[in-house]
């Protein structure tokens, strides 16, 4: 019997190898040593217009922490949240809705979610830029009632209602996908006793969601903080976020290096922010504890 199991246990090994093999591979090449090659440009510096000496240096590094480029991460961070905090304002009561929804409703919902994803982003942008121009149909509707027309396009309104377009989904399908398996009987108990909505949701429903919520807010807030696209188009001169700088850097000003060392502080960025939800969600399943100890 043990050399029967021993042989399961190999064949088994070996099936999960074989499974494993092709996204390892993909993975290593078109992803792990692609970032490699990058976070070794982020210590070197360019000898002409394709090469780049990996010297180690941190000279990269430190014309990160300019002034200048200071101001437009902690920019870039502001619009992402300012995104982020609008999308959970929307995104959460569309969810709640989607949730106790009739199914044909929840199915009508859940697609008018799902269509942006089915048009391209570019075209999508192309969409807003119409509708917010000075000729556009929000100022065409405004000028019916004598107000208007306002500059819409090209400010820091625009790049945030774009970003909000954008990544609205993103909110709210993580959401939905939590609140669907909320316990229902929980919101009834609490309406039975006595508490309103608003208190069975913020009291009940909430706490009992955070873990999905946080996974919610981080699959949000990471693509604002490097979108690249939205606020190009639909930004002015002070709304630039660092992607576009990071772009800047390969394809105008040729400095790989500085580029490379600017895209890899948003990587340490995002990593930071994925490490405060795991310890997030650490505490919150340690005050659980200490309320069931209790």
């Amino acid at each position: 019997m043990t050399g029967g199991n021993n042989r399961m246990t190999g064949s088994s090994r070996a099936t999960f190898a074989a499974v494993l093999a092709a996204p390892a591979l993909w993975l290593i090449a078109f992803f792990v040593v692609p970032m490699s090659v990058i976070w070794a440009y982020s210590f070197g510096r360019t000898l002409g217009l394709t090469e780049v000496a990996v010297t180690g240096t941190l000279a990269n590094y430190a014309r990160v922490f300019d002034p200048v480029y200071l101001m437009i991460f902690a920019k870039s961070l502001v619009f992402a949240g300012a995104t982020t905090a609008i999308c959970l304002v929307i995104g959460f009561p569309y969810a709640l809705v989607m949730t106790f929804a009739a199914q044909r409703a929840k199915v009508l919902l859940l697609l008018a979610v799902m269509l942006p994803f089915w048009t391209n982003l570019l075209v999508r942008t192309y969409a807003l830029m119409a509708v917010m121009r000075s000729e556009g149909w929000v100022n065409d509707a405004l000028g019916l009632i004598g107000l208007g027309p306002f500059e819409m396009l090209h400010t820091n309104g625009a790049v945030i209602a774009g970003l909000v377009y954008v990544h609205l989904p993103f909110i709210v399908l993580p959401l939905f996908s939590t609140l669907d398996r909320l316990d229902r009987s929980l919101i009834e108990a609490s309406l039975d006793l006595g508490a309103g909505h608003l208190r069975t949701i913020f009291q009940i429903v909430v706490p009992v969601v955070w873990p999905g919520i946080l996974s919610a807010v981080l699959l949000c807030f990471i693509p604002a903080l490097g979108s690249y696209l939205t606020p190009d188009l639909l930004g002015g001169t002070d709304s630039q976020m660092i992607a576009s700088v990071i772009e800047r850097q390969f394809k105008r000003a040729n400095d790989w290096p500085f580029g490379a060392a600017l895209s890899f502080m948003l990587l340490y960025l995002t990593l930071a922010a994925m490490a405060w939800r795991a310890l997030a969600e650490r505490r919150a399943a340690g005050r659980t504890a200490d309320r069931a100890a209790r």
